[in-house]
């Protein structure tokens, strides 16, 4: 049983049956016609006039910064952003921005935080030129954004002439959790990227959408960044095939996090919040520097996850967890924990 995260799930047999049924083009020369349909139908979905499709979720969020910062503009994010944990320095490296941190609980912020880390127009002082929001956050525990606050805090970035970029790398979990559009969610923001290897369970990919002229320079970003594929069809397919058919079940990944967390809640040593897991991630506090030997005696008996710090531990539900096999890692948790406590 790998918890590890969602992006362990293997495609289903139907999705690779329609990867292999793929029509494929030149996706670099504008013509393989799965990409084109992925890419539509996103835009769609998203209520955007474009979208490009790449290879990662770290590409699609650096595209999007690139094509909308320049070199020693400032990004307003809160601490626990992906785009500042987990994408090894790119916006300085590949955009030359630095950060105004937000530290709001569980990953998100108020208008009144963006308001203070704005900075004044004054050549003394980097220019706060994007808002970054990450719905669902993942370092937060998989917390979904109030759609009223995603309103709230992009409009005080508009007010002040900045644009806003959703990182949505699990944006399909927040649809499916608290019943809101991708459109609508994704109205507020001038670009907007999705995941389609994490809940969706696709082997590869992430899309990008934006207004067309935004979508364009993203494109050369692509290119000069590597992103740029062929016969990349093949992964378009799965995604549109994860769109019609693995969308509504990741209600099914969001209840069997929730009963994980009821389970380890009563357990002596961890310290957990059922209340705090609405989708598919799950953070909980173990024994001061105990986490590692944690993992380790998990993995002997088949349940893996993730140890992050010395006392703190993440799991994730996703595709390929059932409900038999969340009752056998809540025995195995519990056997384990119990032992250690």
């Amino acid at each position: 049983m790998d918890l590890r995260s969602d992006t362990v799930t293997q495609p289903t047999d139907a999705m690779k049956q329609a990867m292999v049924d793929a029509p494929l083009g030149d996706d670099v020369l504008g013509d393989d016609p799965t990409v084109l349909a992925l890419q539509e139908r996103c835009a769609t979905l998203l209520g955007k006039e474009a979208a490009v499709f790449v290879p990662s979720g770290s590409m699609a969020n650096q595209i999007a910064i690139r094509s909308q910062t320049r070199p020693g503009d400032e990004i307003i994010a809160h601490e626990f952003s992906h785009i500042y944990q987990y994408e090894a320095a790119a916006p300085a490296a590949i955009s030359g921005c630095s950060f105004a941190f937000l530290r709001g609980r569980r990953g998100l912020f108020d208008a009144a935080e963006v308001e203070a880390a704005i900075r004044p127009d004054d050549h003394h002082f980097p220019q706060s030129t994007l808002l970054v929001v990450e719905n669902t956050q993942n370092k937060g525990g998989g917390t979904v954004w109030p759609i009223a606050s995603i309103e709230a805090v992009t409009a005080t970035a508009r007010g002040h002439g900045m644009r806003c970029h959703l990182d949505g790398a699990r944006l399909w979990n927040a649809c499916v959790a608290v019943g809101v559009t991708p459109a609508e969610w994704a109205q507020h923001f001038d670009t907007v990227s999705c995941c389609f290897s994490k809940g969706l369970g696709c082997p590869v990919g992430s899309i990008v959408a934006a207004d067309a002229e935004t979508v364009h320079r993203m494109h050369r970003s692509r290119k000069m960044l590597g992103g740029a594929m062929r016969q990349s069809g093949m992964l378009a397919a799965a995604a549109l095939h994860a769109l019609d058919h693995h969308v509504e079940r990741l209600a099914d990944d969001h209840a069997r996090a929730k009963r994980l967390a009821e389970a380890l809640y009563p357990i002596p040593g961890v310290d957990i919040d059922p209340t705090d897991v609405g989708t598919n991630i799950l953070y909980f506090g173990v024994p001061e520097g105990r986490a590692a030997v944690l993992q380790d005696m998990l993995d002997a008996k088949g349940v893996r996850m993730l140890a992050i710090g010395d006392s703190r531990m993440r799991a994730v539900t996703h595709l390929d967890v059932t409900d038999h096999g969340t009752d056998h890692a809540i025995a195995v948790i519990a056997d384990v924990l119990g032992a250690a406590a």
